[in-house]
């Protein structure tokens, strides 16, 4: 009798693989990897969480009054908030022809600034983010301060 020579199914381990990848993808959550976690945010009692909205621009806000996204410092803020407008604006513009510049926008711009930021910093991302269109925001807070 010849010996024959065997050769491995790859395909259970190739299918274990992908459903791997599948399962990661699905639990990973980006939003978290938007915040910046270094800045010291104010301590209010009554802060909560922003519910029922999935459309959020979070805006990291350091206390030089620099915008940053993913851990990049953006040195023109306006220039920034109008590159997401836009961004904004083509995404909704599939389901809402007539959205224009300057429109308001559905977004919710997340505030999560530093709680040693001057408030004219804060009010200069304000004011360019209505320039832009955006008209609702939350200021994201501590419940409780840190030990």
């Amino acid at each position: 009798m010849e010996p024959t020579e065997g050769t491995p199914n790859l395909t259970p381990i190739l299918d274990m693989v992908f459903q791997l990848i599948t399962f990661f993808m699905l639990v990973i959550n980006f939003k978290s990897a938007s915040m910046d976690l270094s800045l010291h945010l104010p301590v209010v009692g009554s802060a909560r969480p922003v519910e029922g909205q999935t459309d959020l621009l979070i805006l990291n806000i350091t206390p030089d009054g620099k915008i940053n996204v993913y851990g990049i410092p953006q040195e023109n803020i306006e220039n920034y908030i109008a590159r997401e407008a836009a961004s904004t604006l083509l995404t909704l513009h599939r389901d809402h022809p007539d959205l224009k510049a300057g429109d308001e926008l559905p977004t919710i711009v997340v505030i999560r600034a530093d709680k040693s930021t001057p408030f004219t910093l804060l009010y200069r991302v304000i004011t360019a983010c209505q320039q832009q269109g955006f008209r609702h925001f939350a200021l994201k807070a501590m419940n409780k301060s840190e030990s």
